[in-house]
C-alpha cells in the first residue's frame, strides 16, 4: 500500500529535509511540497492526500487553522519546533506530532503509524456486507455478497443480484458507486459495468457472462481483468 502525501512548510531547509524522507520511505509517495498554507490550499482541498506533515506556526495561516479546513480522510502528521503545540495538534486529531529537528527514525516512525491506520481502515471497508443505496425515494440495503454486477446508465445505476426478479434502479454513478466497493471484491471491467469476481463463471470471446447478458471488457481494462484471471488459474 502506497500512501499520497504532501508536506507544508515555510522553512526552505525543514522542507527540503523532510521530502528527502518521503523519497527514501518507499510506501509513500509525494504529491507536492508547499512554502505555506495558502500556496497548498486550492490543490489539497479539491485533490487531497492521505497523509499530510504539517508545520503548525506559519504567517499568513497557521497549520493548526489549515487542518480544520481538511477533510477528514487527510489525516495530519504536525511538524514543529515548540513542543507546547502537541496538546493543540492531538486536539484537532492529529495522527502524530514531530518536534524539529527531525530525525528520519521518529519520521519513519509516524509515517508507520499513518501506514497502520490506512490498512486498518481497508480492512474494516473491506469486510463490509451491506451498503445502502437510494431507489424509489428510499434507502435500501444490499447484501454485498448477492450482487452479480453493476451497470451504469448516464446518472442512474442498476444493480443486478442473484435470484431477484428486477435490478435495483438508482441515481448515482457509477464513480461514486465504484468508490462504495471493497476492489477485494469487485472490478470495473467497462465504462459502463462493475463486476463482483468471485461471480464470475463464464468466459466467451472476453465477454463476462451472466445468463443471457454479454458484458464486454473494454481495452482500458483487459490488462487488469487478464491479470485477475492469472491470479485464479
Amino acid at each position: 500500500m502506497k500512501l499520497k502525501c504532501a508536506i507544508i512548510d515555510d522553512e526552505p531547509l525543514a522542507l527540503g529535509l523532510i521530502e528527502s524522507y518521503v523519497k527514501k520511505t518507499d510506501f509513500l509517495k509525494l504529491e507536492g511540497s508547499y512554502a505555506s498554507a495558502v500556496e497548498a490550499m486550492s490543490q489539497l482541498t479539491k485533490h487531497p492526500v492521505d497523509l499530510l506533515f504539517l508545520d503548525i506556526q506559519m504567517p499568513e495561516l497557521s497549520g493548526m487553522e489549515f487542518s480544520r479546513m481538511l477533510p477528514p480522510t487527510t489525516r495530519i502528521v504536525f511538524t514543529t519546533a515548540f513542543e507546547q503545540y502537541a496538546l493543540d495538534g492531538y486536539r484537532v486529531n492529529a495522527l502524530d506530532y514531530l518536534l524539529k529537528p527531525i530525525s528520519y527514525t521518529s519520521f519513519l516512525e509516524a509515517a508507520r503509524k499513518a501506514l497502520q491506520w490506512f490498512e486498518l481502515m481497508h480492512r474494516q471497508f473491506d469486510e463490509r456486507e451491506s451498503i445502502f443505496v437510494k431507489s424509489d425515494y428510499k434507502l435500501v440495503q444490499i447484501e454485498l455478497r448477492n450482487i452479480l454486477y453493476i451497470e451504469g446508465l448516464k446518472d442512474y445505476i442498476k444493480i443486478y443480484e442473484e435470484g431477484a426478479a428486477k435490478p435495483i434502479l438508482s441515481l448515482m454513478s457509477m464513480k461514486s458507486m465504484e468508490e462504495q466497493l471493497p476492489a477485494s471484491r469487485f472490478m470495473r471491467v467497462h465504462r459502463s459495468y462493475i463486476v463482483q469476481k468471485d461471480k464470475i463463471r463464464v468466459i466467451d470471446r472476453g465477454r463476462i457472462v451472466f445468463g443471457k447478458t454479454y458484458i464486454p471488457v473494454s481495452d482500458s481494462y483487459k490488462q487488469a481483468f487478464q491479470d485477475f484471471l492469472d491470479s485464479r488459474s
